[in-house]
């Protein structure tokens, strides 16, 4: 697992508890941060509140993430629209890893709202 600090932010966070609320595939695309005032980021089947965070949103550098569940983009660190997909456990270790190091980040700086529901979600979440 990671070294205890390697993903620390540089202001402290206040989180709230993790949440394991249904979330919709559907309404995990519609909070892009565009068709919505919400902006969710979801790794591994778990749903990140990244609203307010200008990277994610409209023209931001992670927009392509926005409304959907990253994982193998984030896994493959990549940003193109087609890697954006919830799949991942075809990927390497290595791959399997940069996911982790992305869950533990994301973690440590977004309140978790929920899970996602899926006919795969059974395998998904972390």
């Amino acid at each position: 697992m990671a070294t205890k600090g390697k993903f620390e932010p540089k202001t402290p966070v206040v989180l709230n508890p993790p949440k394991d609320d249904p979330i919709t595939p559907e309404f995990l695309s519609r909070c892009n941060g565009i068709d919505s005032n919400l902006c969710y980021v979801a790794i591994k089947g778990k749903v990140f509140d990244v609203t307010g965070n200008k990277s994610y949103e409209k023209g931001g550098s992670y927009h392509v993430f926005a409304g959907h569940d990253a994982s193998r983009a984030l896994a493959l660190t990549s940003t193109k629209p087609e890697d954006v997909r919830p799949d991942w456990e075809d990927l390497d270790d290595k791959e399997k890893q940069t996911l982790d190091d992305w869950m533990t980040f994301f973690s440590k700086r977004y309140n978790v709202v929920g899970l996602v529901t899926s006919p795969r979600s059974a395998s998904t979440p972390a």
